[in-house]
């Protein structure tokens, strides 16, 4: 006979949902510009002048 547990039940839902408010923060929306910053960088000569804007952007976001 299968016993009922409630209590995993209201543990996976609180699970959830702090994965699910940890993913909905602003570091997720920066993540795209800050990879593109962090591989405009390799670029030797203008690679930091073309990074800073996309810098500032990822900043603005968080």
């Amino acid at each position: 006979m299968i016993q009922y547990r409630p209590y995993r039940r209201i543990l996976a839902m609180a699970l959830l949902m702090a994965t699910s408010a940890g993913l909905a923060g602003c570091g997720v929306a920066a993540f795209p510009v800050r990879t593109t910053s962090a591989a405009v960088k390799i670029v030797p000569v203008a690679g930091d002048v073309v990074a800073a804007p996309l810098d500032v952007t990822a900043d603005t976001i968080d």
